[in-house]
């Protein structure tokens, strides 16, 4: 099979709300309306493809011949969270969402953790994951005490300092508490390393990882696995679905650097692969962040370098684009917001149109299944792309 596809998520880009949002507080979110509305970014590129074209759009930048398949998606699963949005993507719908700690975590379990890891925690809060190093990190230093935090997502964040107490350590005290988390159907323990002498120059770094529990069935991956082919996962893909059919996994953070490992895998990809990309800043370091206009730049920076990964395609192969939820930076809070995803194909021969309303995430997974000719996902409807 001479082919292969390329599946890049626009971690939370997302593109207008769900039917469902008000019951997740988010009626009105619209992660790229809301940006591009304001900052008015320059995304030649995927306008062409058609993204302002997607019915329901509420941006400008609509083209007359677009030179791609566009549309959207709603999500079924609950939640609004990564995890469940990568795992609809590939063939997995989640009936029941992952639990979120807005309280901070039970006291039982922080003892429990205190006591594994022989030491004490700071923390235990929902927060930002700049503003509680501001808070606690200095204090962390002093003590050697953990900062321990969560998110409007299902997650156990735990941040040491990278040099004064080990990057090593962390990710050691990191599987641990994954082992302790197990009881409270947590979906992800991440270790949240970083730099700095002070709350002023605090950063953290690239070297974030993330502990998932598996998807509970097979996912379009694993299928790809089985049938003999590769899966190329660059960025956190491979921690998102537990390592869990992956044959290549490329680390990389920052928006130039994902870029680089994309077009790497691409390029190192043998025939009958698929390459799957999260560019997480967009979520982690301008949706988060509340900050617009840095997210409207890193649209325009994505939208430059796209040309150098369409540059790499052959005739046959098929290049998607996508989301996994919204984090509308002009909405209030630091949550992601409930909203439907775009979808834009191009490459391999498609005819070029609108496609017909795409009802969940997991058409994404059927569509790539059924183009490269391995076993259909659990879930979703393949798209008419030619």
């Amino acid at each position: 099979m001479n082919k292969k596809a390329i599946v890049i998520v626009l971690d939370s880009v997302g593109i207008g709300e769900l039917p469902d949002a008000a019951n997740y507080g988010d009626k009105g979110a619209d992660t790229l309306g809301h940006i591009i509305n304001t900052c008015h970014p320059k995304l030649p590129h995927l306008m062409e493809l058609g993204l302002a074209n997607i019915d329901g759009a509420s941006f400008p930048g609509r083209v007359d011949a677009p030179k791609g398949c566009f549309g959207k998606l709603r999500e079924v699963s609950a939640g609004k969270d990564t995890t469940t949005g990568h795992w609809e993507i590939a063939g997995v719908q989640l009936a029941q969402a992952f639990p979120t700690f807005p309280n901070g975590f039970p006291q039982d379990f922080i003892e429990r953790f205190e006591k594994a890891v022989g030491r004490g925690t700071l923390g235990n809060k929902p927060a930002s994951g700049t503003a509680i190093l501001d808070e606690l990190g200095e204090e962390h230093i002093r003590t050697g005490k953990l900062i321990v935090y969560t998110s409007a997502d299902s997650v156990l964040q735990i941040a040491a300092h990278e040099e004064a107490f080990g990057l090593e350590r962390l990710y050691d005290l990191c599987k641990l508490a994954f082992k302790l988390v197990q009881p409270y159907n947590i979906a992800r323990v991440i270790a949240r390393p970083f730099v700095g002498t002070c709350a002023a120059d605090f950063t953290r770094t690239t070297n974030r990882h993330d502990y998932a529990v598996p998807a509970p069935q097979p996912t379009l991956l694993d299928k790809m696995v089985v049938a003999g082919g590769s899966v190329y996962a660059v960025g956190k893909i491979a921690d998102i679905f537990a390592h869990r059919g992956i044959t290549k996994h490329y680390a990389a953070g920052g928006l130039d650097k994902l870029v680089d490992a994309t077009k790497q895998a691409v390029a190192d990809a043998p025939d009958n692969t698929i390459v799957f990309t999260n560019f997480v800043d967009f979520d982690s370091s301008y949706g988060h962040r509340r900050d617009i206009q840095g997210y409207g730049e890193a649209l325009e920076y994505f939208d430059s370098r796209l040309p150098e990964i369409t540059a790499l395609l052959r005739p046959d192969d098929l290049l998607l684009m996508t989301a996994d939820h919204g984090n509308d930076p002009s909405w209030s809070g630091t949550d992601h917001t409930r909203e439907k995803i775009p979808v834009l194909f191009s490459g391999a021969g498609i005819e070029c149109k609108q496609l017909k309303p795409m009802q969940t995430f997991a058409d994404i997974g059927q569509t790539i299944a059924d183009y490269m000719k391995i076993e259909p996902t659990l879930t979703g409807i393949k798209a008419d792309l030619f």
